[in-house]
């Protein structure tokens, strides 16, 4: 199959640059798989669409301010780095530009030496692990140093770092926020609850891969970056009994249900407690075992995560679906529009 075969026209103007002031007042293109027919909604209307028993599964991963700014320690070239994930103790794999400035030894200085950090090994497409060196909390240090990473499509600045996290973000370690979870408010999901509708959560921490394009001609080529993830067991008995009860999983995101199918594919199609790195890749004709439905963003084109709507919902329907949100003139991305696939 080829990467092609997901491209689609996409006018600039439709890349949203700035999160709405009401979380819940984005659209939503809704997309019914037996019928082959579309809605457009807002987000609001979820519940609609919601039945009692059903289970949401969300990703509670909190994004780091994990953008830093510095300079080489021997010639004060300016240096941009992106921590991806965490290691071991002070020792992180990063992105870093310009890469090619950057060998092993390079010790590159945050804050004006609040922060060191000695790169001690390289890796492929910009990677590097490096060791940071500060005096402190970490996290405290990052919080006053670093910027939230948004992604190169969005230009505007955010003055709200919490318009980037989705309301749960509780596990801190993410480069980047899992965007589907942004239209959801406290009082949207109380009343998803109150409907009896259950809230599951999962953790993945979102990583490289968002970052990575597709440089390859074939889907089958693609390598996937591993990503960590966490399932509790009081989450795996919850989607157990829902599945039991034959209500529906629908989870939220594709990092969530990356994590679900994961945790399905590695144990027959059950659920239960699990933590480990993924690099599940989901496209055309996967047979998905853990989800009924899913809600997602608008997603780039030739990415690999309209392929992994393309194998929920069918490659022509989504192609057909995204065709009819431009003309919509849908909002997409991060900070876009909400597609509920059923």
């Amino acid at each position: 199959m080829e990467i092609k075969d997901f491209d689609f026209d996409l006018p600039e103007r439709l890349i949203a640059q700035t999160p709405l002031k009401d979380r819940t007042s984005s659209r939503m293109l809704v997309m019914h798989r037996e019928e082959e027919k579309i809605e457009h909604k807002h987000f609001y209307d979820l519940t609609s669409y919601l039945k009692p028993g059903d289970c949401l599964v969300l990703n509670n991963t909190r994004v780091l301010p994990a953008r830093l700014f510095g300079v080489k320690e021997d010639t004060g070239a300016k240096v941009e780095v992106l921590l991806l994930h965490q290691q071991e103790a002070d020792e992180w794999e990063v992105l870093v530009k310009p890469a090619k400035k950057i060998k092993e030894g390079t010790r590159v200085s945050f804050g004006d030496g609040k922060l060191v950090a000695e790169c001690t090994d390289l890796k492929e497409h910009g990677g590097r692990v490096m060791q940071f060196s500060y005096e402190g909390i970490f996290l405290e240090v990052l919080e006053s140093l670093g910027e939230m990473p948004l992604p190169p499509y969005i230009k505007e600045q955010l003055p709200d770092r919490e318009r980037y996290q989705t309301v749960y973000s509780k596990e801190e370690g993410s480069a980047a926020a899992p965007t589907a979870g942004l239209h959801f408010t406290n009082e949207l999901l109380q009343e998803v609850q109150d409907m009896g509708v259950h809230i599951a959560y999962v953790t993945l921490h979102v990583g490289l891969g968002t970052f990575r394009p597709v440089s390859v001609d074939t889907v089958e080529e693609h390598d996937m970056h591993a990503e960590f993830y966490h399932m509790s067991q009081g989450t795996a008995d919850l989607l157990t009994n829902v599945r039991e009860a034959g209500g529906r999983i629908l989870s939220v995101g594709t990092t969530s249900t990356r994590t679900l199918e994961t945790i399905a594919r590695d144990h027959d199609g059950a659920f239960t407690e699990a933590s480990g790195w993924t690099d599940i890749f989901i496209y055309p004709p996967y047979q998905f075992k853990a989800i009924d439905g899913l809600i997602t963003n608008f997603h780039l084109p030739k990415s690999t995560l309209i392929m992994l709507v393309s194998a929920l919902a069918g490659k022509e329907f989504i192609m057909r679906a995204y065709k009819e949100a431009v003309q919509e003139e849908y909002r997409f991305f991060s900070f876009g529009d909400a597609m509920l696939i059923l």
